[in-house]
């Protein structure tokens, strides 16, 4: 097989997104990806390392968004850039993901280690242990309101982390609770809206 660990996580979100967490086992993903289960064995140690690299993978990806949120600081508006931002964030497969880690204790274990190995020097993000996609959300968001703060569209007394939990907090609430589907995106900034209330500068 070309490329491995690409096609059997791909395989795993597909059987996430279809099928749910209960669904997700080392069989199903690799019958998802056409594939002998011996394959998968090949490449990890067991299932729950083979479920940790795939989401230390997709948390790469919020990661490589924050480099682009922070270079939207100063343009369009504050809300606008942070509804776009989760709505990006909160795919399907994000809440799956999410939902995953809460209902496997050594998962969250093992990405808790992973996520303290892979943030030494850098300053801690607060949420739950192991939930390290929205570990790694959290600091985007509260990034980029720090930036919007030293512009002065986001007042200079604000505690950008508090709000950036609860932007992750809401918005995964939302984004959950949809069988499917997802809000529009005026429901998204009407949500966006109310949690930076607080937080915008005065006048």
């Amino acid at each position: 097989m070309r490329d491995v660990r690409t096609q059997l996580f791909d395989a795993a979100e597909r059987v996430l997104v279809r099928a749910g967490v209960g669904a997700l086992t080392s069989r199903a993903v690799t019958a998802e990806a056409g594939c002998a289960k011996g394959v998968l064995h090949k490449h990890f140690a067991d299932f729950d390392e083979f479920l940790v690299e795939l989401v230390l993978d997709r948390t790469t990806r919020v990661r490589a968004r924050d480099v682009t949120l922070r270079a939207a600081a100063g343009t369009g508006t504050v809300a606008g850039n942070l509804a776009d931002a989760l709505t990006e964030l909160f795919t399907s497969v994000a809440v799956a993901l999410v939902a995953l880690i809460i209902a496997r204790d050594e998962l969250r274990a093992r990405l808790w280690r992973a996520s303290q190995q892979s943030r030494a020097g850098f300053p801690p993000v607060s949420y739950p242990k192991g939930i390290t996609l929205l570990a790694e959300a959290t600091a985007m968001l509260a990034g980029y309101l720090g930036a919007e703060r030293d512009l002065g569209r986001i007042a200079p007394g604000a505690d950008v982390e508090m709000v950036a939990l609860t932007l992750i907090g809401s918005g995964h609430l939302l984004f959950a609770g949809r069988d499917g589907t997802p809000p529009d995106d005026d429901e998204v900034l009407k949500m966006v809206n109310s949690a930076i209330a607080a937080a915008r500068p005065a006048g």
